[in-house]
């Protein structure tokens, strides 16, 4: 299942990649492509574990980046 994220707050270019390697590492997280310049998360999900990976998805956001805001566009 893709899913498309709109996030809002992210320092530098730097940030983006090191918070989209920790999305990555999500379970259930098959894909993740984080955009600086267009503050866009687009990934691909294990269809079964949507909650699971939401639920997470904020906890990492939030612990690596906790100025940033984060929304399913």
């Amino acid at each position: 299942m893709k899913m498309k994220f709109k996030i809002k707050g992210i320092d530098c270019a730097n940030c983006a990649a090191e918070l989209e390697r920790d999305i990555q590492k999500i379970d259930g997280v098959t894909e993740a492509s984080l955009s600086f310049m267009t503050e866009k998360l687009v990934m691909e999900i294990e269809d079964d574990r949507k909650d699971e990976v939401l639920k997470n998805l904020k906890k990492v956001v939030k612990k690596e980046e906790p100025d940033c805001t984060i929304e399913e566009i």
